[in-house]
């Protein structure tokens, strides 16, 4: 199967020299330069084994909306602005898609069931763990039992990830939930003239509501602004749609 991108070719060329990217990987400073073709790589992140239409269908569909997003990418790079209802349409399902196809968002399907398994346990009390093992139809040992309670009920939750099907039927639905709060904000290019713009294989920035409380965390629907860096030298941000809504009593 062919090496699936967090982070596509024709976007990371933005931030690219003669087609090589300086790389950081996180967490940590180890620095090296790669190809874009070479970037991003997680082999078989979207594969779905047994697929009627093919192991690679999801890659498949994720390269057509990519192509077509380049062309709108090299429009707004070459000047093209403001977009048409079409272009800021694609744009912004691409941006949803940035949000929900990336490793980040599996670490965060994971941690939910974790958390929630972790919940479960905590209600339940060691009976709970005993139940589940008597269900598996493993053996049930006391050992055993204490296991899964310790794992269950610390703070990260038990050790265990959802399958990856679950995170690829996700992240259409995602994406078709979140696009309506991207595209329905203001839209604005912010070019950089002296400083840089870097990216990363979650690329969709929430900025925080600087009067919101510093418990009080930002979704897409909460966020004062979206950024999305299309280049080293130019940014889009989606700002605040609120004065769009409530513009205030003029008199």
């Amino acid at each position: 199967m062919s090496p699936i991108r967090a982070a596509d070719p024709f976007y990371l060329q933005g931030f690219a020299g003669n087609g090589r990217i300086e790389t950081v990987r996180l967490p940590g400073d180890q620095r090296f330069t790669q190809s874009v073709n070479d970037a991003s790589v997680a082999k078989n992140f979207y594969s779905v084994v047994g697929h009627e239409d093919g192991d690679d269908v999801i890659e498949c569909a994720l390269s057509e909306i990519e192509g077509a997003t380049a062309a709108v990418l090299r429009a707004i790079v070459g000047g093209s602005w403001p977009l048409s209802y079409e272009d800021r349409m694609l744009l912004g399902y691409f941006l949803a898609l940035q949000v929900t196809r990336v490793p980040a968002q599996r670490r965060t399907i994971d941690h939910v069931a974790r958390q929630m398994l972790r919940i479960q346990v905590g209600v339940g009390g060691k009976s709970g763990p005993r139940q589940e093992l008597e269900r598996q139809g493993g053996q049930v040992t006391d050992e055993r039992v204490e296991t899964l309670w310790e794992q269950a009920t610390r703070p990260e939750g038990p050790p265990i990830q959802q399958p990856k099907d679950e995170h690829i039927k996700q992240m259409p639905k995602t994406g078709e939930e979140i696009v309506k709060y991207i595209v329905g904000r203001p839209w604005s290019l912010v070019r950089f003239d002296r400083r840089s713009l870097i990216t990363s294989d979650a690329p969709v920035g929430l900025v925080r509501n600087p009067e919101d409380e510093p418990w009080f965390g930002a979704g897409f629907l909460t966020a004062w602004g979206i950024t999305f860096p299309l280049t080293r030298k130019l940014g889009r941000l989606l700002s605040d749609p609120q004065p769009l809504i409530d513009p205030g009593d003029p008199g």
